[in-house]
């Protein structure tokens, strides 16, 4: 269970920090949300509490989490042969995960292939909405501006 100030995950839309816990009568049932202040989009989200573990809630990434963070976005895999579709599922898979370490390789993968040959449009808006999530955990895990998270990534990816 979180508690407000704490600063987490939702997965799909990125790094908040709980602003409140509340209890709200919806459909005739009252239910406790964590009310989530998103900074990078500045949007206010409300997540019940008996959904947080299905919907992947997470705390932000610790100080030793970092060092994978950082391996992971400098990894020198080879860039995939399969056609877009197939990497447009595989990447979907990884973002889906909540997990910060593959919503990285899937930056990765997509920022320098964007920059050896280009992006499909739907590679395209992945690529922006993985490096949101990415950004918006970094800057609250390291108590960075987003702009400033946003060289940190591409520091690393493109080194």
């Amino acid at each position: 269970m979180f508690k407000v100030g704490d600063k987490v995950v939702y997965p799909m839309h990125g790094a908040g920090v709980i602003e409140a816990i509340e209890e709200k009568e919806f459909l005739g049932e009252r239910r406790a949300y964590y009310v989530l202040n998103m900074p990078i989009g500045e949007m206010r989200v409300m997540i019940p509490l008996e959904h947080m573990e299905r919907l992947g809630l997470r705390e932000v990434l610790s100080a030793d989490d970092f060092q994978a963070l950082e391996e992971a976005l400098e990894a020198t895999d080879a860039p995939s042969d399969k056609n877009w579709n197939q990497r447009y599922r595989a990447h979907m898979e990884k973002m889906k995960s909540g997990d910060a370490l593959a919503v990285a390789v899937v930056v990765r993968n997509l920022m320098r292939r964007e920059k050896i040959r280009g992006l499909s449009t739907g590679e395209r808006r992945m690529l922006d909405s993985a490096r949101q999530i990415l950004i918006s955990e970094i800057a609250l895990a390291k108590n960075l501006k987003a702009d400033e998270a946003e060289a940190w990534v591409e520091k690393r990816v493109l080194g």
